[in-house]
């Protein structure tokens, strides 16, 4: 089967960590036997006068480049942040409709695998319907848990979603709200994400806190995710303060980049934490299984979530989970034997805190949870899905 998997939501030379997940699942769809797949991730367009830092990396993303054992080309498109967002997809569209053009002259495609609904959905389906492939269009969380709130943008992802021939949804809270978009005919199949046991595996404790460079006698949180208000940080470090006294040597390492950095460190100086609250930064993802295993608890405290991986990768290295209950992370902590859920308040996190960091904790269970949703077994049910969708495709076209 051949695909053009169609997404900017892609890693690239210099965004290494953007959309890992939607890689995995790609190179893992590619590894199944008669499988290729070309990978068309488009990216804004770069003025060369322009010198935000901020934009200045996507200057540096070469028109075409291999990222693993996957091509992958980088059409530009133009773009105002946030002005132009009605306009997102058919922008990404008119960017990128060459470049899918000529590799569509080269390569009979049986597919366009697009993710996140809009706007990359939403340019997919235009490429389409000019090209005569059909579209899988994959919601990933905030493309339908946020964007339908947006007046202009909710008719776009409803017209997106009810032109694909199927779409897929990473949880069942996330199908039910794609569900409730009321799509006349849609079709969505539940694939969550999985987990790649190669890179995220347990190390020794205190191997792993000295590869790091902890201290040794310290018992490490960690938490990671983008330095963003959604992802709830500033209430997870407040909640922290809470229970310092009840635990010697308690250290929080938020590991993560953006935005929301300096209100972070206001926080925690106001809070007299610099001694015990740290912010790490971005690192490299083959670098996370050492700061699961050399923690005490793992915490992903988001007012909104898809399915995240942070929770499958913290499980398979052994370490417990502390979680809001949104999204998609009630589908991946089935049990309180894997983690603890609470509300996204500072009370029930601190409670949670406490109840976790007291708790005996099987970390084989842990493990084992999370062998059992690898990559691999991810690919096959998209595939499988894929087959059906085309299937239909073909029993349509010899009805007419």
């Amino acid at each position: 089967m051949r695909i053009l998997t169609f997404t900017s939501l892609f890693p690239n030379v210099s965004q290494p960590l953007q959309g890992i997940f939607v890689y995995q699942r790609v190179a893992h769809v590619a590894k199944l036997p008669g499988n290729s797949i070309t990978v068309v991730a488009p990216i804004p367009y770069f003025p060369a006068g322009l010198r935000s830092l901020c934009w200045r990396k996507f200057s540096q993303i070469p028109a075409h480049e291999e990222f693993g054992e996957l091509d992958v080309y980088h059409p530009r498109y133009p773009l105002l942040p946030k002005i132009s967002m009605p306009f997102h997809g058919l922008l990404m569209f008119l960017g990128s409709v060459f470049h899918v053009l000529r590799l569509c002259r080269e390569t009979r495609f049986d597919y366009i695998d697009a993710h996140y609904v809009y706007p990359d959905g939403f340019a997919a389906v235009l490429l389409g319907k000019l090209t005569g492939l059909p579209v899988i269009v994959s919601a990933r969380g905030s493309d339908i848990n946020l964007f339908p709130s947006f007046r202009l943008i909710r008719p776009l992802i409803r017209w997106t979603l009810r032109s694909a021939t199927g779409a897929i949804a990473v949880s069942i809270a996330l199908k039910q709200a794609m569900l409730e978009l009321d799509v006349p005919g849609l079709d969505v199949r539940v694939i969550g994400n999985g987990i790649d046991l190669q890179r995220f595996q347990p190390v020794e404790d205190t191997a792993a806190r000295r590869t790091l460079g902890l201290p040794e006698n310290t018992h490490p949180i960690v938490s990671v995710g983008s330095l963003i208000p959604l992802k709830g940080h500033q209430l997870l470090i407040t909640a922290f303060a809470q229970v310092t006294a009840k635990f010697h040597n308690l250290a929080l390492y938020i590991i993560g980049e953006g935005e929301y950095r300096p209100i972070l460190e206001g926080l925690i100086a106001d809070l007299g934490l610099r001694d015990r609250v740290f912010l790490v930064g971005n690192r490299p993802n083959e670098e996370l299984k050492l700061w699961y295993s050399a923690a005490r608890l793992s915490c992903l405290v988001s007012s909104r979530e898809g399915w995240p991986n942070v929770l499958l990768e913290s499980l398979s290295c052994g370490t417990p989970v502390l979680a809001t209950r949104v999204g998609g992370v009630p589908e991946v902590i089935i049990s309180p034997d894997l983690g603890v859920l609470v509300d996204q308040n500072c009370p029930a996190i601190a409670a949670g805190l406490e109840f976790s960091l007291k708790k005996r904790w099987d970390r084989e269970a842990l493990i084992r949870h999370a062998k059992a949703r690898t990559w691999r077994v991810v690919a096959s049910e998209v595939q499988n899905f894929f087959d059906s969708k085309l299937l239909e495709v073909e029993h349509a076209a010899v009805r007419r």
